[in-house]
């Protein structure tokens, strides 16, 4: 384990290495062919990471923040797209933006506070069905097989909003702008 934990940060100091490059070398070129000849390694690199990690969990992390995330940013980077064009004054804005799920927005106060208090709900009753979930693992084997994979879903996916939303108060306490919510509710959704 703590040699999964040491190839952990390596692969993030190799991405922060990387991004460095990105922000001051790729940044200088013009948008285009150029730039994205310049990017091609990294594109790559950001691909090869994640499979230097073992554990699964660790290895998508990486692989969604990496190979994902990263590499679009960047794709869209080559051709002056936002949300890395204009390139941030700041190195670590840059990285963050990069290699982050967050997408600042224009702040409107209006709408902040009318939803401020729904999402505290929201996110209590998460909460408490994340918990009641953990506990009803204790007696998994128990029940249904489809009633499980039912279970394993939702706690994925109340467990990937909630560590997005921790990555949206991070950023806002560093940098001082609105993130726009990674999710709205697609559970309400009428049609999918």
């Amino acid at each position: 384990m703590e040699i999964e934990h040491y190839n952990f940060i390596k692969v993030w100091i190799l991405a922060i290495i990387s991004l460095c490059y990105c922000y001051y070398i790729s940044s200088k070129l013009p948008k285009g062919i150029f730039k994205l000849i310049s990017l091609t390694p990294i594109f790559i690199f950001f691909l090869y990471l994640p499979l230097t990690i073992s554990t699964a969990y660790l290895a998508g992390i990486t692989a969604f923040f990496l190979s994902w995330l990263a590499n679009f940013k960047l794709l869209f980077f080559c051709f002056d797209q936002p949300p890395l064009s204009p390139p941030p004054s700041n190195l670590f804005h840059f990285m963050s933006l990069a290699s982050l799920p967050i997408k600042s927005k224009q702040k409107t106060p209006s709408e902040n506070k009318s939803k401020q208090p729904q999402r505290s709900i929201s996110f209590a009753i998460k909460v408490l069905i994340l918990a009641s979930l953990y506990h009803c693992y204790s007696h998994k084997q128990n029940l249904h097989k489809n009633v499980v994979l039912v279970m394993f879903c939702v706690r994925i996916y109340i467990e990937l909003e909630l560590a997005l939303a921790l990555a949206a108060i991070l950023a806002r306490a560093m940098f001082g702008f609105e993130i726009e919510p990674q999710f709205n509710e697609p559970y309400l959704a009428t049609s999918l």
